[in-house]
């Protein structure tokens, strides 16, 4: 399988693919640097993408191809992956719903898609039935939708060429390149204009005969009503599943302790690890000089990001931190609205409740102590999750269902155990996970009885 890498995984990723006996193509000039090889530049099977948010990648291309990534990618117990039901380049009959900012909501086949009014050839609104094709997919633990289109385009991973449905000629980054097509013997299909990218300048004639022929293939398949030859997923990186690819990056160059744990958090913090590694490798985690420098610090507003292990990630609320320890844990403060009772503990959440919660770098659990107006304390739930991340603006981590709760009258009690047994039979949280996550709620409680 050959693959293009991008973002702040590649490094790692590379090492990876290529020890799997993958070809790693289209690399970029630090990776040809670092690896002190040759990359070729064919076209690619598969695209791995970093996210927007640094969080994961995304995997698209052929579905072995996705799956063999899959597959290479699961790095470590926390890491998590989901199929898109709507990935890159899928092509879809939709259904105009409504409007949003510049752009329209369009229903998809397991989902929504958002078409930015620049991106239809016509006029949309509500109740129209548009062909509309995947141009970007977003993450499950985003709340945007995947960007759509209505410009059909039979491109492939590989970024070299790509064909226009309903066009004609050559659309290509000089007109040197755009008189390449004329040399390569590729039946491009009727109604379908050429595309080439900025990377086919470079490509060779094979290279660029064989891109223009999958992209001629797809065009045909597309044609033929086979809206969906490729497929997307997402992974997700919990924080050993950063360390660990640490690990394989170190192999490779000089990577200090928690590399891709501070790329994760801001562009300002990735480059300050470039700046640093440059200078020299610091073999423990940063965190007081990473906090520092960037946050979370005592008097900042932090969100409590709730992964769940189906992918959707759901804000708990923002607080203020009131405590700060430069070992790596932080203490955040929140005012709670009525209405309802806290769940598991039963208590009723009235005006003047706060919440406390201590969020430590790293555990797989953290506390959170509900009290009233006058500081009375309404009981204690205890979250247990992947290890947590305090990045600059939020808290993150996947929650693992089962949890410790301590109510008012100091009884103990484990809670949710069922539903991470619905987590595993359902495959969204492996059996090591499982364990561990049940072994973690088992110290809590016997700690708290």
């Amino acid at each position: 399988m050959r693959a293009t890498i991008r973002g702040i995984y590649t490094t790692a990723l590379t090492r990876l693919f290529s020890t799997a006996g993958h070809e790693v193509v289209q690399a970029t000039g630090p990776i040809r640097e670092r690896f002190e090889r040759e990359f070729g530049d064919g076209p690619a099977e598969l695209s791995c993408t970093t996210s927007r948010d640094r969080q994961g990648v995304s995997l698209s291309g052929g579905p072995e191809a996705v799956e063999e990534g899959r597959r290479l990618l699961a790095v470590e117990r926390d890491t998590f992956v989901w199929d898109d039901p709507t990935p890159l380049g899928a092509v879809f009959e939709g259904r105009v719903e409504g409007t949003r900012g510049g752009g329209a909501v369009v229903s998809l086949e397991g989902g929504e898609g958002y078409l930015p009014f620049d991106d239809s050839e016509e006029y949309v609104e509500e109740g129209d039935t548009l062909r509309v094709q995947v141009t970007e997919p977003t993450p499950p633990w985003s709340d945007d939708d995947p960007r759509v289109s209505t410009t059909i385009r039979a491109r492939t991973p590989s970024g070299l060429a790509a064909l226009r449905e309903g066009e004609s000629g050559i659309d290509a980054p000089d007109a040197e390149t755009a008189g390449l097509v004329d040399l390569l013997s590729v039946d491009v299909p009727g109604n379908w204009g050429v595309s080439l990218g900025r990377r086919a300048r470079e490509a060779n004639l094979s290279d660029l005969e064989a891109g223009l022929s999958r992209a001629a293939d797809l065009a045909a398949a597309f044609e033929k009503g086979e809206l969906n030859p490729y497929a997307t997923a997402w992974c997700w990186f919990g924080r050993e599943s950063r360390f660990s690819l640490d690990e394989v990056r170190r192999e490779v160059t000089t990577t200090m302790a928690g590399h891709h744990r501070i790329k994760a958090g801001s562009n300002r913090a990735s480059d300050a690890v470039d700046f640093a590694e440059a200078l020299c490798e610091p073999d423990e985690f940063p965190f007081d000089a990473v906090a520092s420098q960037f946050g979370p610090r005592e008097g900042d507003d932090l969100a409590m990001e709730h992964g769940k292990p189906d992918g959707r990630v759901i804000t708990l609320g923002r607080g203020e931190v009131i405590e700060y320890d430069p070992e790596g844990s932080i203490t955040l403060r929140r005012e709670m609205t009525a209405g309802g009772s806290y769940d598991a503990l039963g208590t009723p959440r009235e005006s003047g409740d706060v919440a406390i919660t201590t969020l430590k770098e790293g555990r797989w659990w953290y506390p959170t102590t509900y009290r009233d107006g006058g500081g009375a304390t309404k009981g204690t739930y205890v979250n247990v999750c992947t290890p947590v991340e305090l990045f600059p603006k939020s808290a993150r981590y996947v929650d693992l269902h089962v949890d410790v709760v301590k109510h008012p009258d100091g009884t103990v009690e484990r809670v949710d155990g069922e539903e991470l047994d619905e987590a595993v039979d359902a495959g969204l949280v492996s059996d090591e996970l499982a364990e561990k996550a049940r072994g973690v709620a088992a110290a809590i409680e016997r700690a708290l009885a």
